[in-house]
């Protein structure tokens, strides 16, 4: 379990190095296109390098997916989820050290790519706005993810299924809640920003948590999958 949590770290540090580093260090010079890009690629690559070792989950929602999908363990999925969130708070801490080198970057006024909601975030969309699109792109996320590694899947492709997916999620929603899907990627910038970060990270623990839950459930039901 230790090589299992170690590669679920690395492979979330991976995802929010990437993506929400894509945000703070390139992003006026890529935009959300780019940035959306970023998140969609480090899923490929951690897929791919870390997959093996523990099937790259990399966040808390794909893991309770597969507590209720009946394919994981509680006992594993809390080790799992403590490694995520480790990961998550390691890679914040050094996107944060590398954008502190540029002047006039202000952790209040540029942050860390954290997520969010309302009044003076991106298109100042509302909190049921979010609650929904959190929770309905996570859906799908793992929806996607069950039956990307699941029986009858092709073969060596849910790596890049599962990329794409999470690109495809970013071009719709990162206006919205700049995109979460996963409580780990959410929790690690929030705790180093804090204030309004913080007061919106409940947001994007319940939601993720919620559609991945009923990712699972669906999934065990046999409804979204092939051999069902």
């Amino acid at each position: 379990m230790m090589k299992k949590m170690m590669a679920e770290g690395l492979g979330t540090f991976i995802l929010v190095f990437f993506g929400c580093g894509a945000a703070v260090l390139m992003g006026e010079q890529i935009g959300m296109q780019g940035i959306a890009l970023a998140f969609g690629l480090s899923i490929v690559a951690a897929a791919y390098g870390l997959g093996a070792i523990s099937g790259a989950h990399l966040n808390p929602a794909v893991s309770l997916g597969m507590v209720v999908a009946g394919r994981m363990s509680l006992s594993a999925f809390a080790q799992y989820v403590i490694a995520q969130i480790a990961g998550a708070i390691v890679a914040a801490l050094v996107i944060w050290e590398i954008a502190s080198g540029r002047a006039g970057y202000s952790l209040a006024e540029n942050g860390l790519g954290q997520n969010g909601f309302g009044p003076g975030y991106l298109g100042e969309y509302g909190l049921g706005a979010a609650l929904v699109f959190e929770l309905v792109a996570t859906f799908v996320f793992v929806t996607v993810i069950l039956g990307a590694t699941g029986a009858g899947a092709a073969s060596g492709f849910a790596g890049l299924a599962i990329g794409l997916t999470l690109a495809a999620i970013h071009l719709v929603g990162i206006n919205v809640t700049g995109v979460s899907v996963n409580p780990a990627r959410s929790i690690g910038p929030a705790l180093f920003v804090g204030g309004k970060a913080l007061a919106d990270l409940w947001v994007f623990i319940v939601a993720p948590l919620a559609g991945g839950a009923l990712a699972g459930a669906l999934h065990a039901m046999g409804l979204t999958r092939a051999e069902g």
